[in-house]
């Protein structure tokens, strides 16, 4: 999810900023489908998850729009995901399809196939450990996802999963339709002092961290392009044909490895077509957090990610640079009335095609260059200014950034602002761990890129 470090202080912050005063394209959309006639499909990549997987399908017995079907993919870990599953779709009256691999592997040809081998107007992701926490989570998707030709996928706001959110599920009537339900123990209770304190300390972190990503940059990004960079990967609505077309177009290229996290991938090979991803703010999801010690590598996998997308979508990233030349074609539109003879209003509608994308580049571009300037200037910044001993410069921006990350939490933290600060206070030290570390992944980058020239990144 987190495509750039968690730094206040910088371009990307302040371009959601504007946007959030700016407000969104005032265009009011004419759909040319009907939302409700979708066919929706739910996919559930699922590797060892036997102890979330009644969770996430109970959340989907009661959404208010159901899926079509639900195709369990498991990914060979031979555990009782599968039994579970199939014991909850028969007591919920869920139409279950499962699909049991030998070997593990992986999220992306999970997404790929199920693009290519059902015939649904919508796919929708959802991970085996994440579960949807609005009833009304799919049908806000798929309502938003057909607001226009133009968006190819939708997600909500995606958190932490914590244990009471898990138990305030297990007594939900959908989930005690499961006949384990009356004896259920929650092995997450379970886990021991040790593993609870460090499964609090990631949650802790990762809510601060999505509560300002999502509420504040994405949100930002939103009103001023339409788009976020890449959707959340983990709780998503995908419109099924895009996403085929995708890998019918990049399969020959990459195969199955989409850079080291597919959901950033994907979402920079959309907005290089021209479509838009699109967040909601008042729908919700909850997913499974790795214990702290495991943060490391799950960070290095989203921020190769992002910087192996920024060097195989090259013309996104130089979109500021073509803004001029965008404006005037725009402007020479405008006066042609093109936009005017338009049947079909479309919000921060724009032409399709790579090709475009070249000559004119895309709106959302200065996000992704924004964001990659602040992700390597930014540690860069403090590894100089702790080596040449600039400790007065180092200490006021560190303070500085602090105090702002700390307003924005309690900005965004409504009903919970004096929490979200504390935790802010007391993540800071994890968090400038997790910034510091990414010093890594860009030296491994660096050295691909200019020294080994190593282009063919694998997990």
């Amino acid at each position: 999810m987190a495509t750039a470090p968690w730094f206040v202080l910088s371009p990307n912050a302040l371009l959601s900023a504007i946007g959030l005063l700016r407000g969104p394209d005032k265009t009011i959309p004419t759909p040319a489908e009907d939302w409700r006639t979708a066919v929706v499909d739910v996919v559930v990549p699922a590797y060892k998850e036997e102890d979330n997987i009644i969770h996430c399908l109970a959340s989907l017995a009661r959404q208010t729009v159901r899926p079509r079907q639900i195709i369990l993919v498991e990914d060979g870990s031979k555990d009782q995901t599968v039994p579970r599953a199939r014991e909850y779709a028969q007591a919920a009256g869920l139409d279950l399809v499962v699909i049991e691999r030998n070997s593990s592997i992986g999220k992306t040809p999970t997404i790929k196939r199920q693009a290519r081998e059902f015939d649904s107007d919508v796919e929708f992701i959802l991970d085996g450990d994440t579960f949807l926490e609005s009833p009304d989570y799919i049908e806000r998707c798929v309502q938003e996802l057909y607001q226009g030709i133009g968006i190819a996928s939708a997600c909500g706001v995606v958190l932490p999963m914590r244990p009471k959110d898990r138990h305030e599920l297990a007594q939900s009537e959908e989930f005690q339709r499961w006949h384990g339900a009356p004896t259920y123990d929650d092995p997450h209770r379970r886990r021991g002092l040790l593993h609870s304190l460090w499964w609090w300390i990631t949650n802790a972190y990762r809510e601060c961290l999505y509560m300002f990503l999502q509420r504040f940059v994405y949100k930002g990004q939103m009103v001023f392009f339409g788009s976020i960079t890449n959707p959340v990967g983990c709780a998503v609505a995908y419109r099924r044909k895009y996403i085929k077309d995708l890998f019918d177009r990049y399969e020959p290229i990459f195969g199955d490895d989409l850079t080291n996290s597919e959901d950033i991938f994907i979402g920079f090979a959309l907005n290089n077509e021209g479509y838009r991803n699109i967040q909601l703010q008042d729908v919700q999801a909850r997913s499974e957090e790795p214990e702290v010690q495991r943060l490391p590598r799950q960070v290095y996998l989203w921020s190769s990610s992002f910087l192996q997308s920024c060097y195989y979508f090259d013309p996104l990233l130089r979109s500021p640079f073509k803004s001029f030349k965008r404006w005037r074609k725009r402007r020479k539109d405008k006066q042609r009335g093109i936009e005017e003879l338009r049947l079909i209003k479309e919000q921060y509608r724009q032409p399709f095609g790579d090709q475009y994308t070249k000559e004119y580049g895309r709106p959302v571009g200065w996000a992704m260059l924004l964001s990659a300037i602040e992700k390597i200037g930014f540690p860069t910044a403090l590894i100089v200014m702790t080596i040449l001993r600039m400790w007065e410069p180092l200490a006021v921006t560190l303070i500085a950034e602090v105090i702002v990350s700390l307003a924005v939490l309690f900005t965004v933290g409504t009903g919970r602002r004096l929490e979200m600060v504390l935790k802010g206070i007391v993540m800071t030290p994890v968090r400038y761990a997790m910034i510091l570390a990414d010093t890594i992944t860009i030296s491994r980058f660096a050295i691909d890129l200019w020294i080994t020239g190593n282009r063919k990144w694998r997990k």
